[in-house]
């Protein structure tokens, strides 16, 4: 029944494309629908956000763990992004181990942030060789609307943003509910910007529905004036000129969704 559904709203979605460029929300197809960004929100993460993309809700916790570092990095400590899309969020999704589509969302929105460089992993070492601080960033999603990509790589950012690292006891153990006065050194904040091309329209911030009806997916991730990572899904194909003029998009939209960003950092 579902995909008799999905498939119904795709042919609309389509229809209204082809009559002439019209999304069926009214959005332009460049416009990011409504952004809204609380702050924290888990009692017992080191740092989390809970971020909506017009009815797209995912909610992420930052928790900091001490393990071995990695053999060709001795003084550096390491991050890890996971996406949980469980059947709370969608009657597509199951409550089970990773999806693949699961696990490429959590690689693009990881991607983002390890390419722009934001963190400085030897801030994280202890002992050199020994024992370094870990960044687990876990996001779910819990009300699946389309564009999860772009709401994880928020939601992820936020948390990371207010983060805390906790005290560490003589014995090199964290000390649980503790903190200290110090905070992960992020200046700059990258951002996705997912697409997704439906009857050769290319409409930005998909719905789970324009999902559907699109035949390839595009993320680009952004920093600053730079692009960090791109990520092409899907068995349709872009051309050279289409690349092009999502990454200007993407460029001319990453101030806009930064400024949302810090307006809600800073409340």
């Amino acid at each position: 029944m579902n995909e008799i559904i999905n498939t119904l709203y795709a042919e609309e979605v389509k229809n209204a494309i082809k009559a002439g460029g019209q999304r069926l929300d009214k959005r332009k197809l460049d416009e990011f629908r409504k952004i809204e960004i609380k702050k924290g929100g888990l009692n017992w993460a080191d740092g989390s956000a809970i971020v909506k993309i017009g009815d797209t809700e995912v909610v992420c916790g930052i928790k900091f763990e001490i393990g071995e570092p990695y053999p060709d990095s001795p003084d550096q400590g390491s991050m890890t992004l996971n996406i949980e899309l469980t059947g709370i969020a969608s009657p597509e999704y199951f409550t089970g181990p990773p999806t693949l589509e699961a696990m490429e969302y959590g690689r693009i929105a990881d991607r983002v942030i390890r390419s722009a460089e934001i963190i400085d992993f030897k801030d994280l070492c202890i002992i050199p060789g020994e024992k370094v601080l870990l960044i687990f960033i876990d996001c779910y999603a819990i009300n699946a609307a389309g564009n999860i990509i772009d709401a994880t790589e928020i939601a992820s950012i936020c948390a990371l943003l207010d983060a805390k690292i906790p005290k560490i006891d003589e014995n090199n153990k964290i000390i649980k509910g503790e903190y200290s006065d110090k905070k992960l050194n992020i200046k700059k904040i990258p951002l996705s910007f997912t697409f997704e091309k439906i009857e050769n329209k290319i409409v930005l911030d998909p719905t789970d529905k324009e999902e559907d009806a699109g035949t390839t997916r595009f993320s680009i991730g952004i920093c600053e004036d730079k692009i960090v990572s791109c990520q092409k899904s899907k068995s349709g194909t872009f051309t050279q000129k289409e690349i092009l003029e999502m990454t200007d998009i993407a460029l001319k939209k990453y101030g806009e969704i930064k400024k949302e960003i810090l307006k809600y950092i800073k409340m």
